[in-house]
């Protein structure tokens, strides 16, 4: 079946399924609209939360945090705001899109006909995946970008105050919350290989969504054991806030490398591991 359809007249595997119809699609999704509404809400609750208790003080511990510098500037609110979503928050949108890519055609029994279309499996994989993955991307912008319009607005437009003292230049701001937002998202795709790959193997997308959060945050109970020692270099929680060191007067790339490095790892073989499964996979729904 397959060879006749490769030598059909003008079939061309690389044109189905275009990334700008599955793109419209998940964009019109519901849990897509809910969920960009929760992050643009996120920096608003913050502001009304310091309003409503007051700005934020580290002198009664002696020790001044990035929460203690919130409201000096709509920058450091913007640093702020990923500081407290970095470690759950952002984690549920990349788990949502990308562990709702596969399992929820065969929830709504579409997968199989999708595939009978014919769209390879490998080309509907490689769509689904970079959608969700560009998906994930934006709720990452999404987050510091509304924060850094409503800091501003609300606490006015000023360096980077930094915790351990000094501030950085307004020129070096932007650059280096950029260099934060694209390391939170590296860091996040261990997330999205592990839902993305669950997704292959269930049709029930919130099990995909709920393994790769659940399997997250296991892995962020196994970094807070100090008794593994070295053991928890190896663990992508344990680098997950090495961006903290692109808030310092100067820049400082070991952490967020090592970080880097160890997350890409894990997120090749985790999609490595989906093609391999999917590619031998019965599809009967």
């Amino acid at each position: 079946m397959s060879a006749l359809v490769e030598s059909a007249p003008g079939y061309r595997a690389r044109h189905t399924l275009p990334l700008r119809v599955e793109a419209v699609r998940q964009l019109k999704r519901r849990r897509t609209l809910v969920m960009a509404g929760v992050l643009a809400a996120l920096p608003l609750v913050l502001i009304a939360a310091f309003a409503i208790g007051g700005s934020p003080d580290g002198s009664e511990s002696g020790r001044v945090t990035l929460m203690d510098t919130a409201t000096a500037s709509g920058a450091n609110f913007a640093a702020t705001a990923l500081f407290a979503s970095a470690g759950f928050l952002l984690v549920v949108p990349v788990a949502l899109f990308c562990g709702d890519t596969v399992a929820s055609e065969a929830s709504w029994s579409s997968l199989r006909y999708l595939l009978a279309a014919p769209v390879p499996r490998s080309r509907l994989l490689w769509s689904k995946l970079a959608v969700a993955l560009g998906f994930s991307a934006a709720a990452m912008v999404l987050l510091p970008v509304v924060a850094l319009a409503a800091g501003t607005a609300a606490y006015g437009w000023g360096p980077l105050e930094l915790p351990t003292g000094g501030s950085l230049a307004t020129g070096d701001t932007l650059p280096r919350l950029a260099l934060v937002v694209a390391f939170i998202f590296v860091s996040q795709l261990v997330t999205a290989g592990l839902a993305f790959w669950l997704s292959t193997k269930t049709d029930a997308p919130l099990g995909a969504v709920g393994g790769a959060v659940g399997l997250t945050i296991i892995g962020n109970v196994l970094d807070a054991v100090t008794a593994l020692g070295s053991w928890r270099d190896v663990l992508p929680a344990h680098w997950q806030f090495a961006w903290i060191d692109a808030l310092q007067p100067q820049l400082e790339w070991g952490g967020m490398v090592k970080g880097a490095a160890v997350s890409v790892a894990y997120a090749l073989v985790l999609f490595a591991l989906a093609f391999r499964h999917f590619a031998r996979k019965d599809i009967v729904s």
